[in-house]
C-alpha cells in the first residue's frame, strides 16, 4: 500500500505532469463538444506530436484529451441536440428537452457532477480490481458478443420511440446502413450501387451529425416565430439530498460503464446506451417521462460512459489488448516509447501503472473544474437567435463531417442524412435507434460470423450458449429483455401499477 502511494505521489510531485493534465483535459471538453473531431482524431494527432517527449509528459496530455473528450461531447447533445461523440447520443434524449425548457444549466451541471463521479468510479474499479475484472472480460466469447450487441439492439424501443414500431422501424434503417460497405471476409460489395465511395461504409459519426444536427436546424428554420428560451442558470448543481436519491441509479450506472467498457470492441457508446436503457427499465417515477427531460436521463449515461474509460484501461494494462479506439492508440503510442503493455507492464514498470491512475485522478478533478465553470458562457448559445443560431450549427456540421475523413462526400451524405432525419421527425419516428443500428451491427455480424466459424456450424454455436456462466447469465438477462419489450408484459406492468 506504502509502495503504492509513492508511486501514486509521482504526479503531484512533478508539475510538468498536473499542468499537461489539465490542458489536455480542457482541449478534450472542447474538441468533445464540437461535432466530428472526436477524442480519437486528437489522441492520434497527439502521438506524432509527443513523438519526441517525456513518456510520463506525453501520456499525461494524452489521457487528459481521453477523459475530457468523452465528457464534452455532452455539451453540443444538451445544448443544440448534436451529439459531440456517440457516447452522447443517449444524453441528447433527455438533456436537450431539459435545455428546451430552461434548464439547460441544470442539465449540464448534472452531467459534469455524474461524469466526474463516473471516472473516479472507473478509476477506483482500475486501481483495486483490475486483475479480477480482467478475467471476467477474459471469459467472454464470440457468442457473449453477439448475445451483448442483441440485448443493444433490443433498446430501439427505448431510444426515444413513442411506439415499438417506430423504433423497430428505425433500428432497421440502422441495420440496414451498418451492412452497406465492403463485406470484410467475403469482398463481396453489399449495397453500394456500383459508387466506389460506398466500398468503406457509412460512417456512423457523418449519419449522427446529419440526423441529430442538420434535421433539428431544418426543424427549428421552419419555425422562426418561436423566440429563444430564457435559460435559468441560478441551478447548476445539485442539492445533496437529490445526489442521495440517486446514488443507487449512479452505482448501476457505474458498473455497467465498468463492466462494458473493459469488453475489448465495446466501449462508452455501448456502455452508455446499455445504462440509459437500464435506467428507464429500473426507475419507477422518474422526475419526468424519459425522453421528455428525465434528469435520470442524463445521470445513467453520463456515468456510464466516463465510468467505462477506467474500464478500457484494465484490459489495455493487464493484457495489452485495447478496449476501445483511443486506448488502441495510447498502446502505440506506449510501443512507441519502447514499452510494451501487458502483463509485464504492471511488473516492471508498476510506476506507469500508478502513473496512468494519478493522470486520470487529476483528469477528472479538472473535469470537474472546467465544466463547471464554463456553464454560464455555454446557456448563453441556446438563447442566439435562431436566424444566426441554426446557420452556425449548419456550418459546423459541415466542418465536422468535413473533418473525419477529409472527404466531401462525407458532407452530401450527411446532408442526406439530415433530410432523413427531418422527415423522420416531423412524422414522429426517433432518430436514435439509427445510429444505435449502425453501430451495433458490425459487432453483432463480425462476432456471428467468428462463432459460427469456431463452433462448426450455427447448431453448435447456440449449444456454445450452455458451456460458460457467463453466456448463461447474458441468455436469461436478452430473453428478460425480449420479454419486457412484448406488448403482453407491457399491459400487465400498466395494470399492476394502476
Amino acid at each position: 500500500m506504502i509502495e503504492a502511494l509513492s508511486y501514486l505521489s509521482i504526479i503531484f510531485r512533478e508539475p510538468i505532469l498536473l499542468v499537461m493534465t489539465a490542458i489536455g483535459t480542457c482541449a478534450g471538453v472542447y474538441v468533445g463538444a464540437i461535432p466530428g473531431l472526436s477524442g480519437t482524431m486528437a489522441v492520434s494527432l497527439l502521438v506524432s506530436f509527443t513523438f519526441g517527449w517525456e513518456t510520463h509528459t506525453a501520456l499525461a496530455v494524452m489521457i487528459g484529451v481521453f477523459v475530457g473528450a468523452v465528457f464534452g461531447g455532452s455539451r453540443s447533445a444538451i445544448l443544440l441536440n448534436i451529439p459531440g461523440a456517440p457516447a452522447a447520443v443517449a444524453t441528447s434524449l433527455d438533456g436537450y428537452q431539459l435545455a428546451k425548457k430552461g434548464r439547460a444549466g441544470e442539465a449540464m451541471g448534472l452531467a459534469t457532477t455524474q461524469s466526474f463521479i463516473g471516472t473516479l468510479l472507473g478509476v477506483f474499479v482500475l486501481c483495486v480490481f483490475a486483475p479480477l475484472v480482467s478475467k471476467l472480460a477474459l471469459g467472454f466469447h464470440s457468442i457473449d458478443y453477439l448475445m451483448l450487441s442483441l440485448m443493444g439492439l433490443m433498446m430501439v424501443g427505448s431510444l426515444g420511440a413513442r411506439s415499438l414500431k417506430m423504433g423497430i422501424i428505425a433500428g432497421c434503417i440502422g441495420i440496414f446502413l451498418g451492412t452497406v460497405g465492403v463485406d470484410p471476409q467475403t469482398a463481396v460489395r453489399r449495397f453500394t450501387f456500383g459508387i466506389p465511395y460506398l466500398n468503406s461504409g457509412v460512417d456512423y459519426v457523418v449519419a449522427m451529425i446529419g440526423l441529430f444536427g442538420v434535421s433539428e436546424a431544418l426543424i427549428q428554420l421552419t419555425d422562426m416565430k418561436s423566440k429563444p428560451i430564457k435559460q435559468k442558470v441560478d441551478k447548476i448543481l445539485p442539492s445533496w439530498a437529490e445526489s442521495a436519491k440517486y446514488i443507487p441509479l449512479t452505482i448501476r450506472s457505474a458498473v455497467i460503464g465498468v463492466l462494458v467498457g473493459a469488453l475489448p470492441g465495446a466501449g462508452g457508446d455501448i456502455a452508455a446506451l446499455l445504462s440509459y436503457d437500464n435506467a428507464k427499465r429500473t426507475v419507477k417515477t422518474p422526475s419526468a417521462p424519459f425522453g421528455q427531460g428525465a434528469v435520470e436521463g442524463i445521470i445513467a449515461p453520463e456515468t456510464a460512459n466516463n465510468a467505462a474509460i477506467g474500464g478500457t484501461f484494465i484490459p489495455m494494462l493487464t493484457l495489452g489488448i485495447p478496449g476501445d479506439a483511443i486506448t488502441a492508440i495510447l498502446i502505440s503510442a506506449l510501443t512507441i516509447h519502447g514499452l510494451q503493455p501487458g502483463p509485464n507492464l504492471l511488473t516492471n514498470t508498476p510506476d506507469l501503472f500508478y502513473l496512468i491512475v494519478g493522470c486520470l485522478l487529476v483528469a477528472s478533478f479538472c473535469l470537474l473544474l472546467f465544466g463547471l465553470t464554463g456553464i454560464k458562457a455555454f446557456t448563453k448559445i441556446v438563447e442566439i437567435p435562431k436566424d444566426i443560431l441554426m446557420p452556425t450549427i449548419i456550418i459546423l456540421s459541415v466542418i465536422g463531417s468535413f473533418a473525419i475523413r477529409n472527404s466531401l462526400y462525407d458532407i452530401f451524405w450527411m446532408f442526406g442524412f439530415g433530410f432523413i432525419g427531418y422527415f423522420l421527425k416531423r412524422n414522429n419516428y426517433p432518430v436514435a435507434p439509427i445510429i444505435l443500428g449502425v453501430i451495433l451491427t458490425t459487432l453483432c455480424e463480425n462476432n456471428y460470423r467468428r462463432g459460427i466459424s469456431l463452433e462448426g456450424s450455427i447448431h453448435g454455436m447456440l449449444f456454445s450458449i450452455f458451456r460458460s456462466p457467463i453466456s448463461i447469465v447474458l441468455f436469461v438477462l436478452l430473453i428478460v429483455l425480449f420479454v419486457t419489450q412484448t406488448g403482453p408484459y407491457k399491459a400487465w406492468r400498466a395494470k399492476r401499477s394502476k
